[in-house]
């Protein structure tokens, strides 16, 4: 390995660790503002995330942002950035590259092609801003002084008066991701809030076995939670049963406000009007529970639910106050989930590099000047659908046009 003394010295603007979304579009703005910029990376190649998440198809912004759809120990953190650089913003500069793109649900957008676009998009915007990007990589230190940071890799010391952490958190391990981010942070006496998996599916215990045999199973549900560190939280998509437990848009959006000890309430019925039951009963007494269910749910659920509820037959044959007391346990089905899949699935790290460190317009650290964190390095999650995205333009758009003011 050489050493910092023989290594080749590079000397910038601005170095920004982590080609990522929050990376590239950090390193684009800054570019094209007049700033040196280079980009490292331990990956062989650019956009790893960002090229599989959507299913391919990059689910790039949400219509829907807003402040509340993010969680972090400062619940107005984010509201800076995500104020000056809109969806809309974002979704200005995919159409400029003629990316056609859709709508698919709850405000989330997709490319109608590939992620593979809004990579190539990014490496545009880059290119336009003389960025220099190197994968492949390894940091073997970091180290601030008399106002420079300075980066050693293998061949090369690269140094500059702003360093930006874009590592991301150490979620889907496969593709590379690392606690890095937090390693740096604490080396510069950044606090760092406690990691979790988060967007993640749940795992339930032994005795929920039953819905175990109910895998690829899904259903449209409302689930909440009521109490925990977030707070209140119900969301309505689809869940879906695994071999594990529960997962799912649902499961994985109420995943970010779930902890341990904490009930998961499902409401496998949450179309249906109150008495719903009672009033079928009187309708079609002939008619059986699980033809009846049947209406509302998926024929292997109805069975795994009818099983719990000890009920059968026909509705005539059923008291009022049974009924009643199903539809009651329809509507807010206990789970207690025992804890998820991890890193491993989870699509995105909750916690990271504290807001109570870092400026919320500027994403700099107060006590470090030339520090940034942006993305999901810091302690800021949004919803499942885009949410994420925004986030990592929108504090990367911030960075970037700090760093360009700060230099004049």
């Amino acid at each position: 390995m050489m050493t910092p003394d023989h290594a080749r010295v590079t000397e910038i603007d601005a170095i920004v660790l982590g080609a990522g979304a929050a990376g590239l579009m950090c390193a684009a703005v800054a570019g094209q503002r007049g700033l040196r910029v280079a980009v490292l990376d331990h990956a062989p190649e650019v956009g790893r995330k960002i090229l599989i998440s959507g299913g391919g198809r990059c689910n790039f912004t949400n219509l829907h942002t807003a402040p509340d759809r993010y969680l972090s120990q400062n619940a107005h953190f984010a509201r800076s950035a995500l104020s000056r650089y809109t969806p809309q913003d974002f979704l200005t500069l995919v159409e400029s590259y003629g990316i056609a793109w859709h709508e698919k649900t709850l405000g989330q957008l997709f490319c109608d092609g590939s992620a593979k676009q809004i990579v190539a998009m990014l490496l545009e915007e880059c290119a336009k801003g003389g960025v220099t990007i190197a994968c492949e990589q390894s940091i073997r230190a970091v180290d601030h002084a008399d106002g420079m940071f300075s980066v050693q890799t293998d061949s090369r010391q690269w140094r500059a008066s702003a360093l930006v952490v874009a590592t991301g958190g150490p979620s889907i391990p496969k593709m590379g991701a690392t606690g890095f981010a937090y390693e740096l942070a604490r080396q510069f006496g950044v606090k760092v809030v406690q990691p979790r998996p988060a967007l993640v599916p749940l795992t339930l215990p032994a005795e929920e076995a039953l819905f175990r045999e109910l895998s690829g199973v899904a259903t449209p549900v409302s689930v909440r939670v009521t109490q925990g560190p977030w707070g209140k939280a119900q969301f309505r998509e689809a869940a879906l049963f695994t071999h594990r437990g529960l997962s799912g848009p649902a499961i994985l959006q109420i995943s970010s406000y779930w902890q341990r000890g904490v009930a998961l309430g499902v409401n496998f019925t949450p179309d249906a009007p109150a008495g719903w039951l009672v009033e079928a009963k009187r309708n079609q007494p002939k008619q059986g529970l699980r033809r009846t269910l049947g209406e509302h749910l998926p024929d292997r659920l109805v069975g795994a639910l009818l099983d719990q509820l000890q009920l059968a037959g026909e509705l005539g044959a059923q008291s009022d106050k049974a009924l009643r007391a199903a539809e009651a346990r329809l509507m807010d089905w206990r789970f207690d989930p025992n804890g998820s899949e991890g890193y491993a699935k989870a699509e995105v790290t909750a916690g990271g590099i504290s807001t109570a460190d870092m400026s919320s317009r500027t994403m700099e650290a107060k006590s470090v000047p030339g520090l940034y964190a942006i993305g999901e390095a810091m302690d800021v999650t949004g919803w499942l659908g885009g949410y994420n995205f925004q986030w990592a333009w929108a504090s990367a758009h911030a960075a970037a046009s700090a760093m360009a003011e700060r230099r004049g």
